[in-house]
């Protein structure tokens, strides 16, 4: 069942160090311990204690005292960025949490034209990384998502992740604050939702998000923050594929509300080592709140959702065959590009570790 360690809530930045850029001016000749204190006073004199909460935003409180203030946003949303901003500044947190895990978090330090650049740039190495990190269909299901984003990009201009890094910059800003990732790693929710889906189910969904072109505007970006029509939107995608809103929803509710769980804590204050109740922020995507706030006083077992079946024989047929064909391809041009460039290709590493994949897997 659950229990104290947390393999997803991990710190990003220490921005605890009141010496940050950002942080208030420490006036010259005060000592380590007057600074730290000195911080420490004017942070809790801008902590408010009923701050004025966004349309998004819910307050939730744990069994010592401490206090979580979760922020719903859309994922391309300027008016999300502005929520996350003012509640990081009205309440001055002591940790702020994300969804994101270890493997998006290089979204955070990117610039907006980069990132623009990269949901567009779709190419072979990220296909080929995807596989690689994910496995064959995990991975190939990933791609395809990254098209979505990239289509939604494309239409609205947008970089996605736009208020986690909004959330970033402004926890920097407040002495003593920790960022922690608060999302379940990616590859895990990949395979566990190919391995739930029906081959039928696989390839109807992997239609839909290839031929996926309808326009979206900022307009209906904004409507996702309603939780009326988002209710209703799930409805229908629980309706169609309910192993997926199983994996990539309410899986991914159990883990974001043991990550804030884990987060709202009392923290020790640097002056006195005295336990005081925590004050947490949560920016999490408006679709995870009903099921977060449902699982707030619930005990969870997160060894369940984290467990991945090994892949099935089937499965290697269909990896067997699919790289089988990438090889074949690869030796035709390698016969018609002649027999020196073949023969350096083929000492290439990544064709070796190909090769060797194609090995059948012992008995």
């Amino acid at each position: 069942m659950e229990g104290d360690s947390n393999p997803g809530d991990e710190s990003v930045g220490p921005s605890e160090d009141p010496s940050v850029e950002g942080h208030p001016c420490i006036p010259p000749g005060l000592g380590d311990g007057e600074a730290i204190e000195m911080l420490w006073q004017l942070r809790a004199q801008r902590r408010q204690s009923n701050p004025e909460l966004p349309e998004t935003a819910t307050r939730l409180t744990a069994p010592d005292g401490s206090v979580l203030y979760l922020v719903g946003t859309a994922h391309f949303s300027d008016s999300s960025k502005k929520d996350v901003a003012t509640m990081i500044r009205a309440v001055q947190p002591d940790v702020v949490v994300v969804e994101l895990c270890q493997y998006r978090v290089s979204m955070l330090r990117m610039d907006e034209n980069t990132l623009l650049r990269e949901a567009k740039d779709i190419n072979l190495d990220k296909v080929q990384q995807a596989i690689k990190q994910n496995g064959l269909m995990s991975g190939l299901m990933q791609i395809l998502l990254l098209k979505v984003s990239a289509h939604i990009t494309e239409q609205l201009g947008m970089a996605p992740g736009g208020e986690f890094r909004e959330a970033f910059k402004e926890a920097g800003q407040v002495p003593f604050c920790k960022f922690h990732l608060g999302d379940r790693p990616i590859p895990v929710t990949f395979k566990r939702t190919i391995a739930a889906l029906s081959l039928w189910q696989k390839a109807r969904l992997a239609w839909g998000l290839c031929f996926l072109s309808d326009p979206i505007s900022k307009e209906d970006v904004e409507k996702c923050k309603q939780k009326d029509l988002l209710e209703q939107t799930m409805s229908e995608m629980i309706g169609e594929f309910p192993a997926l809103h199983q994996t990539i929803v309410a899986e991914r509710d159990i883990y974001l509300t043991h990550t804030l769980r884990q987060a709202t804590r009392c923290v020790e204050a640097p002056h006195d080592a005295q336990k005081v109740p925590a004050v947490v922020v949560g920016v999490v995507g408006m679709g995870h709140v009903p099921g977060i706030e449902r699982n707030w006083e619930k005990q969870l077992n997160i060894d369940e959702i984290m467990s991945v079946a090994p892949p099935s024989r089937f499965g290697w047929v269909l990896r067997t065959i699919f790289k089988g064909v990438l090889m074949g391809v690869l030796g035709y041009a390698c016969y018609r590009a002649g027999g020196s460039l073949g023969r350096g290709l083929l000492s290439l590493p990544a064709v070796q570790s190909l090769q060797e994949t194609l090995r059948p897997p012992p008995a």
